[in-house]
């Protein structure tokens, strides 16, 4: 292969990943402005429950504590927990559920 069609090939691989990039750059910064600021995963006042992997041994209404605050990081504070926590320590909101007030003092 001539030292010419060599050059000529190593820049459209370049310039094609440099596009590539481009685009791929563009799609995620897209993505992250369709987070609107009101999209939380809990509010105060809301029952939340550990998993049980996080609590062995102890039933579900055990492992509930009500949200106190929510922090600007998204991790939440909680009534009766110390620190804060993140979304993944929970189980899955649901909706559909009676909202039962926690036990207080265990």
């Amino acid at each position: 292969m001539k030292k010419r069609t060599r050059w000529l090939l190593g820049g459209l691989a370049f310039g094609a990943g440099a596009i590539s990039a481009a685009f791929a750059y563009r799609k995620r910064n897209k993505v992250q402005v369709e987070k609107k600021a009101g999209d939380v995963w809990a509010r105060p006042g809301m029952p939340v429950t550990f998993r049980a992997e996080l609590m062995p041994g102890r039933d579900s209404t055990e492992r509930t504590f009500l949200v106190k605050e929510l922090l600007w990081n998204g991790r939440i504070s909680l009534h009766g927990a110390d620190g804060e926590h993140t979304e993944k320590e929970f189980e899955p909101v649901k909706f559909d559920r009676p909202v039962v007030e926690p036990q207080k003092g265990t």
